[in-house]
């Protein structure tokens, strides 16, 4: 068996007496003690996204006693994200996800020093990595994971990954210039997959749920791997990765090595291949493989095609493509249905007008994109909802 790498961070100061007891669980740990806890005091670890996966990783990383902190998030707190997102509250509705977070954190542990980036993550922002010990990545889209990645990569940065979706996830550590002579080969994100995946050919977790108490097995997990990279404590799961089956009960480790993947030189390089690939999908006027074009309609724009009453215009139809599930918990008025595969293989197009301007959604916008592409090319006057359902909701409250 390989060896346990050695502590990534120097001890700090020794501890006082208030530390000696509250972290007394700690120092009984013989592998961990009085000198690992001095090394966690001493370290700086950043967490990308204080969602699911942030939420127990925050908490537990404060209540271990990391010393500093990083908070990268840009979103708000909705009613939807406290099923899973523990870190948050009722009263913490609508407020920046960082925010909360750092006042969760420092009622765990005010000893803990926060810093909050309330900025998406870009190849512009990608400053936020310097200075840190250990890069965690708890985000839920794929930019995002790729250029955490391949950043961490060039600047030799250990990074605890992991990922949920429904009732499965993966936990990680990527390193791509582990210590020489530690017996671990380099290894990151693209190891394992290369490429990110085609737009809209894996939902999300907005679009196919995930199991909340999963989420807090999960960042456990991952925050366990962080305090074994700061302490040289046991092994990390470095080359190895961990696939959780919840519905089975069964965690299931799976060793990888180099694949000789390139990375790209820059962070400009990894956004602008995952722009090409992937992400940099404009929503407004987007043009068609053949050339036919799809127009766009924020959920504002959406509302005021509705009358008085409530009616939708005679003009317009809106057009839901998401699942039946989903078409089962809510819909938006005066929608009709086709769900996206019947559309795709050609038997739902006839059930949608084509005498009237056709307005398509899903839960996030996504999917309908597509969709509306499909219509389009057979002639119809076309826009997708931007945001989806999701933006519907935030606009009326429904």
């Amino acid at each position: 068996m390989t060896e346990p790498l050695a502590p990534l961070v120097a001890p700090g100061p020794p501890l006082t007496p208030a530390q000696l007891a509250r972290y007394s669980r700690h120092l009984l740990l013989p592998q961990l003690g009085e000198l690992g806890q001095r090394r966690m005091l001493n370290a700086r670890v950043l967490v990308i996204g204080a969602g699911g996966l942030g939420s127990p990783l925050l908490q537990y990383l404060a209540a271990a006693g990391v010393g500093h902190l990083g908070i990268v998030d840009d979103d708000r707190v909705e009613a939807s994200n406290l099923q899973r997102q523990v870190i948050h509250g009722v009263a913490d509705v609508g407020r920046p996800k960082a925010e909360s977070a750092r006042d969760a954190i420092c009622r765990v542990n005010p000893d803990t020093e926060v810093t909050l980036y309330q900025d998406r993550l870009t190849a512009a922002t990608i400053g936020m990595l310097d200075g840190w010990d250990v890069v965690v990545d708890g985000t839920d889209n794929f930019p995002t994971r790729y250029l955490v990645s391949d950043e961490c990569a060039r600047r030799g940065i250990p990074e605890v990954w992991g990922s949920v979706f429904r009732f499965d996830a993966q936990v990680s550590v990527f390193w791509s210039r582990p210590p020489a002579g530690s017996g671990f080969a380099g290894v990151t994100l693209r190891d394992i997959f290369p490429t990110a995946p085609p737009a809209g050919s894996v939902p999300s977790c907005a679009e196919g749920g995930v199991l909340g108490a999963m989420c807090g097995q999960v960042g456990s997990m991952m925050a366990s791997e962080v305090v074994k990279l700061i302490t040289g404590t046991g092994n990390p799961l470095l080359g190895r990765i961990a696939v959780v089956d919840v519905l089975g009960g069964r965690v299931t480790e799976i060793p990888f090595l180099p694949s000789g993947t390139p990375i790209p030189a820059t962070a400009a390089d990894t956004e602008a291949e995952l722009d090409a690939a992937y992400c940099a999908v404009p929503v407004d006027d987007v043009p068609a493989e053949d050339g036919v074009r799809v127009g766009s309609l924020t959920a504002a724009e959406l509302a005021g095609l509705y009358d008085g009453d409530g009616h939708l215009r005679h003009d317009v139809a809106l057009l839901d493509v998401r699942r039946p599930d989903e078409r089962a918990l809510y819909a938006i008025p005066g929608s009709i249905w086709v769900p996206l595969d019947d559309l795709l293989g050609g038997a739902g197009v006839a059930d949608v007008p084509d005498d009237r301007r056709v307005v398509v959604y899903c839960h996030s916008g996504v999917r309908s994109l597509r969709a509306a592409h499909h219509l389009a090319r057979t002639g119809r006057r076309v826009a997708n909802l931007e945001g989806g359902v999701l933006a519907w909701w935030r606009l009326t409250g429904d």
